[in-house]
């Protein structure tokens, strides 16, 4: 298969800015990872996102439909996405004619899977023109017409990497990938067999709305509100108790689908620990919907380094015979790994190449997406 050199775009649902990543692939198993670069949202932008979200409830059936104040939202997305990819270029001495695409996944502000619904603000064509690179774009909307959940769409990238594993953990299958983004989701990687991936529940989204309630932060670095407070089981037990841990598979989240506790009810610290424990559990009850229980975890996103999270993962992982790990410790890039899988789906839906299948998003057969455009 022809090999192409990809850049992946990512903004995810914890808002906290865009992930840019060059990958050079066959769009199969062949995977040379490149630089990276992380950029972080003003608290400005961060502000109009989370406008946005609210926004983005007022979206009926068209999901073109931009109320509000999402328009403007949509162009200033686009802008700073251009702009990320003309720094990264920079930073890395590189020019147009050395990318053949580009893997632009916006931000979303809506997710609707139960109606088909999901809205990723960003201009595809408006991107392409402004860096002079082809764009593929909107790659959820073609799984969800398929009976698709539109997401996790990044298993089959998870599935390329398990092949470049160092050799000391190509031993133990089968193999977990854990991204804890705002919403947390997994991919289950047997050394044999079907893919099955799906959302496990809260991950960043909830802590980070409640430090910011709570004491006008916009996260808990690396844990350390946490770490200083006790576990309130009743509120974690409310959590645990929603029906989505034992709803069957195909299923995925919106990130306003868990809400935030009353401030009431816990102090700061106390309430960033229950929920970092939350997070670490619902992955674990993930265990439930799997063929068998993985005997190596591999986390990436930016819960990887909350300590507390970690903790808690490493206990629960002790108590059934099986290892975690940061997505580093495996040899890998935890921060841009979705980035990058963005840029091989990228490749893979240009050649036409499934991006979804049925144990990842419930959709009827495998399937590719996005949209392809060139600069005019």
């Amino acid at each position: 298969m022809t090999m192409m050199t990809s850049i992946g775009l990512m903004s995810g649902t914890s808002m906290d800015g865009i992930d840019v990543a060059l990958v050079r692939s066959d769009g199969e198993n062949i995977v040379e990872r490149g630089p990276s670069l992380e950029i972080e949202y003003d608290p400005d932008t961060r502000g109009k996102i989370e406008q946005g979200l609210i926004d983005a409830h007022l979206i009926g059936e068209e999901r073109d439909a931009r109320p509000g104040k999402l328009e403007e939202l949509e162009g200033l997305i686009t802008n700073l996405h251009a702009d990320a990819v003309a720094r990264f270029l920079t930073l890395n001495d590189l020019n147009t004619a050395d990318i053949d695409l580009i893997g632009f996944h916006g931000q979303t502000v809506l997710h609707r899977p139960q109606t088909g619904l999901t809205v990723q603000l960003g201009n595809g064509q408006e991107l392409a023109d402004a860096t002079g690179i082809s764009v593929v774009y909107d790659m959820r909307a073609n799984d969800m017409r398929t009976g698709g959940q539109g997401a996790p769409l990044v298993p089959i990238y998870h599935r390329a990497l398990s092949k470049s594993l160092p050799l000391e953990l190509q031993i133990d299958w089968p193999i977990a990938f854990v991204n804890i983004g705002g919403i947390s989701n997994i991919t289950y990687v047997p050394f044999v067999g079907e893919l099955v991936a799906f959302d496990t529940g809260p991950g960043n989204a909830l802590i980070d709305q409640w430090v910011q309630s709570a004491a006008g932060v916009p996260m808990d670095q690396g844990g350390k509100i946490a770490s200083e407070g006790g576990i309130n089981k009743t509120v974690l037990e409310r959590y645990l108790a929603s029906p989505y841990f034992e709803q069957a598979l195909p299923k995925s989240l919106d990130r306003n689908d868990f809400k935030l506790p009353d401030l009431a009810e816990m102090e700061l610290s106390d309430g960033a620990r229950t929920l970092a424990r939350l997070t670490a559990k619902s992955i674990f009850l993930a265990c439930d919907h799997l063929p068998e229980a993985p005997q190596q975890w591999i986390i990436c996103g930016g819960g990887r380094k909350n300590e507390v999270i970690m903790g808690d993962l490493n206990q629960l992982a002790k108590a059934q015979n099986s290892l975690v790990m940061s997505a580093e410790e495996a040899g890998f890039d935890g921060g841009a790994m979705e980035a990058e899988a963005f840029a091989y789906l990228a490749i893979r839906a240009s050649k036409n190449m499934p991006l979804t299948f049925p144990r990842t998003t419930g959709c009827r057969q495998p399937v590719s997406g996005g949209i392809l455009v060139r600069p005019t």
